[in-house]
């Protein structure tokens, strides 16, 4: 009996000294609003990243805004009470009014030059230093996907965005895209979209594909109208106090599975894209586009909105050069 008692003990100490031996020194807490879209699986794909370089740091994953509504995650990262989130760059306005130019209408032309211009050196190196003036720094960007629109009555024409209040992101030349076409922009928090669609809060939403799928829009509307207005892109921003506490090691160790996961991520996520239209579709939905007339037209209204947007403020107008040139470049 004394012999069995001992076995369990020294089995209970082993086990205590192993999981000791095995637990994180550090801990990363990952937010974001989304989830089962390419901004969690960017996350999911960065902390396998991350293993294979190091067992020091756990990587915890917050989807669906558990952390908090998006402005409430930024402070986080600047407050070093949250040490990492991913959010399309619109949400960063708040923090540097520059983040709102990349929705401007008309810099990208497709998702694959979106990539390209996100992935320039220069680009990388623009908004870490934006970000790093604001108490973060950048861990890895990419291409999502071009903004579509879903309505409670389907948007088949221009004319249908007549009166319209259609949610957008954060930033004004957002809300000025949607006064051009006759409707109001409404900033929302994803959270409460779906919710305020329902109590006809707004009539309709801009969004990309994925996030449509998975909330579920099918419940709300069966029509997505296709446009390619504008491209949303992502930025996962992590907390510079955070960041500063890790020893030179695990530092690299950071930047380096943010860099890798940006580039596996941005390359599975055309293939991860590929069969959203056809799921779409099983779920009873469809996508329409405007008529040729139509979009031929709404292009044209919305075709100088980043450019009168920054007219007259030296420090946007400045960034919104620096972007479109780059573009050209690719």
């Amino acid at each position: 009996m004394i012999y069995r008692f001992g076995m369990v003990v020294a089995a209970f100490a082993f086990a205590c000294s192993a999981s000791f031996a095995v637990a994180a020194d550090f801990t990363m807490k990952f937010g974001t609003a989304t989830f089962k879209e390419d901004q969690h699986k960017f996350i999911e794909t960065f902390k396998e990243e991350l293993e294979k370089r190091t067992d020091r740091i756990e990587v915890e994953i917050y989807p669906q805004s558990q952390l908090g509504p998006i402005p409430r995650q930024i402070e986080g990262l600047q407050l070093g009470t949250q040490e990492a989130f991913i959010s399309p760059v619109d949400f960063y306005v708040g923090v540097d009014k520059r983040f709102g130019v990349f929705s401007a209408p008309g810099i990208f032309r497709d998702k694959e030059h979106a990539a390209a211009v996100m992935a320039d050196p220069d680009v990388q190196k623009a908004v870490d230093e934006m970000a790093k003036a604001k108490g973060m720094l950048l861990l890895g960007q990419f291409a999502y996907g071009n903004h579509d629109y879903i309505a409670k009555e389907p948007i088949i024409s221009l004319a249908d965005f007549e009166g319209k209040k259609i949610r957008v992101n954060a930033t004004d030349m957002e809300r000025e895209a949607m006064s051009r076409v006759g409707a109001t922009g409404v900033p929302m928090p994803l959270g409460e979209v779906m919710p305020s669609l329902q109590q006809g809060v707004i009539d309709g939403t801009r969004s990309v594909v994925t996030i449509f799928i998975a909330f579920k829009y099918w419940d709300y509307s069966d029509t997505i109208t296709v446009i390619n207005d504008t491209m949303l892109v992502s930025v996962a921003l992590i907390s510079q106090s955070w960041f500063d506490s890790l020893p030179a090691d695990l530092q690299a160790a950071v930047l380096e599975a943010g860099r890798a996961a940006q580039e596996r991520w941005q390359a599975e996520s055309f293939e991860f894209h590929k069969g959203l239209r056809a799921l779409w579709e099983e779920k009873g939905g469809k996508f329409v586009n405007l008529p040729a007339a139509d979009q031929k037209e709404m292009i044209s209204r919305l075709s100088t909105v980043g450019s009168d947007a920054v007219a007259n403020d030296a420090t946007t107008g400045e960034f919104f050069s620096f972007l479109t040139d780059t573009a050209a470049k690719h």
